[in-house]
């Protein structure tokens, strides 16, 4: 079969193209705006990416089209889809009846730690020869890719609160029926398709509903959100994460944690990842990991070789005694706890944030209240505001003079370059290409 994929470059689509190319189909696929790391991963796959949604491309005949939710009305390749009534389907919706069907899935669904906790949980499985199938909002370096297809019985999943496709509003999650899920937070996003917290809460509590009686729910008991949709009606098994009578995590030091369940315990994590929001991730993973068979000394062992995810606190270069890494944080929760991780690592030295508020919620202004509490870990903070749709100065006016706004991307780098010096961290953080700023920063510094 041939199909052909409408936002083929978001995270979740690439992954849907790069499992159809591995189950035989052939796959081709469109977008605007493509940026690394799914573009180049899509390309070594041999799939072909067309940039943009010309109506011709229907003259490719493609059997399906595949349509992400990037996609809406008036889209010109959409509308012409619609007016010759031609086959079409959502992302989701193929993954489920293609892949997931008949399958043990396990879903990590959650507002942070979505992509973390699924790649850990993908290397638990796959270091104790289960071979798992997955799909990751995210590449992570144990894999080096996003997404595969296999024979084995187990399929791993980050499962998205946002809606499936303009057809159907529907959370993305509803379509995989997992009999493991993972429920690591709760708070509000998304602010351009739901319009509070209560909202999203309703789409948890429809994943929960999908959850069969001998299967397993995982979830945060520190946050409220969580209690608020189970209490809403739970029909399996829940495991708590921490609490004494669930599971818990213990630090030794930056790099080392004892884990314990219902208060036993059961071994020690020694690893390279820092902070307190990776140490709960794990714990999910492990949790996840045991309702599927594995134990929890293996999956300790598992962990101890994780490699974490691209721009997950990624290095991408040391110049001249400045180290530069690109991270995806850009909710203020996310933010603050990748400063802090950071800082566990680097003591005393000097952070430098350079944040983009890209997403659609942070463009809205819905957090830029918290914006600025979410900073104060960083010496300096440079924030780039182009596109932004409100003035951040006054935002972030209570970092005094450690912060500075820019909407030229020229005097952003530049700005930074004039600041560092050696010993310096410059974090870099969006959810987007960011116009390529670490690589264009590294060259700086190293002139």
């Amino acid at each position: 079969m041939h199909i052909h994929i409408l936002g083929i470059c978001g995270t979740f689509m690439g992954g849907i193209a790069v499992i159809a190319r591995q189950a035989g189909h052939k796959v081709t696929g469109c977008d605007a705006n493509v940026y690394p790391p799914m573009s180049t991963q899509l390309q070594a796959q041999g799939i072909e990416l067309i940039e943009g949604y010309h109506p011709r491309q229907i003259d490719l005949k493609p059997d399906l089209f595949v349509i992400g939710n990037v996609v809406a009305r008036g889209n010109p390749l959409m509308e012409e889809i619609l007016n010759r009534g031609l086959a079409f389907t959502s992302g989701p919706q193929w993954l489920y009846e293609n892949v997931l069907r008949g399958k043990w899935v396990l879903a990590v669904a959650g507002t942070h730690g979505k992509t973390t906790t699924t790649s850990m949980l993908a290397w638990i499985l796959e270091h104790a020869g289960l071979n798992p199938g997955f799909l990751i909002g995210g590449v992570p370096l144990n894999f080096g890719i996003s997404a595969r297809a296999t024979d084995s019985s187990f399929f791993v999943i980050e499962a998205d609160e946002y809606d499936t496709a303009f057809f159907d509003k529907r959370s993305k999650f509803v379509h995989y029926l997992p009999r493991t899920a993972i429920l690591n937070n709760l708070e509000f996003d998304h602010a351009d398709i739901f319009p509070d917290l209560a909202a999203i809460e309703t789409q948890f509590h429809h994943l929960v509903r999908t959850v069969p009686g001998n299967g397993l729910i995982i979830a945060n008991a520190r946050e409220q959100s969580m209690r608020r949709v189970l209490a809403r009606g739970s029909w399996s098994k829940v495991e708590w994460l921490g609490v004494e009578e669930g599971w818990t995590a213990k630090p030794r030091d930056e790099h080392a944690f004892d884990v314990f369940l219902e208060g036993g315990p059961r071994g020690t994590v020694n690893w390279e990842l820092l902070g307190e929001h990776n140490r709960s991730n794990a714990l999910a993973a492990l949790a996840g990991a045991r309702h599927a068979g594995v134990p929890v000394a293996k999956g300790i062992d598992a962990l101890a070789e994780f490699r974490n995810v691209k721009r997950r606190m990624e290095v991408r270069g040391t110049v001249n005694g400045v180290t530069v890494y690109d991270d995806f944080a850009h909710h203020p929760t996310a933010i603050d706890t990748t400063i802090a991780g950071l800082r566990s690592k680097v003591r005393g030295a000097r952070i430098l944030a350079v944040l983009e508020p890209r997403s659609n919620t942070m463009k809205m202004g819905i957090m830029k209240d918290a914006l600025a509490g979410s900073l104060a870990g960083a010496d300096l903070v440079f924030c780039y505001t182009r596109d932004l749709g409100w003035d951040a100065q006054p935002v972030l006016a209570s970092l005094g003079a450690k912060s500075k706004s820019f909407d030229d991307p020229g005097e952003l780098l530049k700005a930074i370059v004039v600041e560092c010096r050696p010993g310096d961290h410059v974090l870099v953080m969006s959810n987007g290409g960011f116009g390529g700023i670490h690589a264009k920063l590294l060259e700086a510094l190293a002139k």
